[in-house]
């Protein structure tokens, strides 16, 4: 069995790493530093509150969120006692480059096919793995 955990605690790597790849991707879409947050729990999470509106919700706001597990998705926001409705879900890469994250989030807005990926899982990944492909974000 592989460990799926190092035996030192790499939260404080993990969460200058995903601080740094979350300011890439909201620069990459748009949206400032305030307008984002993220937690490193049980999973990594991350979350960015887009300045855009989709025609078939426009009272309602976007948000992009990723989690280590499911990777990035575009939802709509909606009341704390409902379920998001996710619009598109990238698949693959848990951590794919911001100009991607950004040419994603612009398809499933515009209704265009690419927003929309392929059924297939996220790539898993370790947190050994996440910490390290995280770290080239570090500033």
């Amino acid at each position: 069995m592989t460990d799926l955990w190092p035996v030192e605690d790499r939260n404080w790597e993990m969460s200058l790493g995903l601080a740094g790849y979350l300011r890439a991707v909201a620069d990459a879409v748009g949206v400032p530093a305030e307008g984002t947050t993220f937690e490193i729990s049980d999973t990594a999470t991350a979350y960015v509150a887009l300045a855009r509106r989709w025609s078939a919700r426009p009272s309602r706001d976007l948000m992009l969120v990723w989690s280590e597990r499911t990777g990035w998705a575009v939802s709509v926001e909606t009341d704390p006692a409902e379920a998001p409705i996710t619009i598109a879900r990238l698949h693959g890469d848990p951590l794919p480059k911001p100009e991607t994250v950004a040419r994603f989030v612009a398809d499933a807005v515009d209704h265009r096919r690419g927003g929309a990926q392929s059924p297939a899982a996220p790539t898993p990944s370790t947190r050994a793995v996440l910490a390290r492909g995280l770290a080239r974000y570090i500033t």
